[in-house]
């Protein structure tokens, strides 16, 4: 197996890091060649980032409080920043939450073939509004604390990204998969092999 990208996009809640996590273990036990893992969540990247004490750190951790997206010059150095400094291309690549909004998807666009990553895998985790509210609500992070909170992040998510996904739908350098998240983990993550092993890479 070459070394494979998969970008995993879908409403806050909607269990990105749970699949990415049981498709890595996947790929682990089909890769003959054992290829190494790199695991970028942009969400955790910016929480760790606007801790620090220069003036982006202190700019960014104010837009998080207002509950308005990052810019996008800011999330696409949260990814481009570690790719630039540890891609060997000898690595699986997960991506988790990016891009937010069209401009980052075709600025990752131009990353995917600078790097030379043939047909990333862009996996839409779909869920309802319903859904991620209730997740959301449950997991009672710093930034869904309260109902207001979540609805502002839903509703930048219907605005900002999801014209993302018709960008990558049509494109042809992308095997894109739209997979139906409104069911249980198990459900979900043998829909998303099954058509990752619909396009044969294994």
């Amino acid at each position: 197996m070459v070394p494979q990208t998969f970008i995993f996009m879908g409403r806050s809640g909607c269990g990105k890091g749970t699949q990415a996590k049981l498709l890595q273990d996947y790929i682990e036990n089909q890769d003959e060649h054992k290829h190494p893992f790199f695991y970028v969540e942009t969400g955790a990247r910016f929480r760790e980032f606007i801790k620090g004490d220069k003036l982006a750190n202190k700019l960014s951790a104010q837009i998080y409080q207002d509950d308005v997206r990052q810019p996008d010059f800011l999330a696409a150095w949260m990814w481009s920043n570690f790719l630039l400094e540890h891609m060997t291309g000898n690595e699986h690549l997960f991506l988790d939450g990016t891009p937010r909004s069209l401009p980052e998807a075709r600025i990752l666009d131009t990353a995917m073939k600078f790097f030379k990553r043939a047909k990333p895998f862009v996996i839409h985790l779909d869920v309802s509004r319903e859904l991620s509210t209730a997740r959301l609500t449950a997991r009672g992070r710093m930034d869904d604390k309260t109902p207001d909170k979540i609805k502002k992040r839903l509703d930048w998510f219907d605005a900002d990204v999801v014209p993302a996904f018709d960008f990558f739908n049509k494109s042809p350098d992308y095997n894109y998969l739209k997979i139906d998240g409104d069911h249980p983990v198990e459900e979900v993550f043998a829909k998303i092999v099954e058509g990752i092993k619909g396009c044969n890479i294994f």
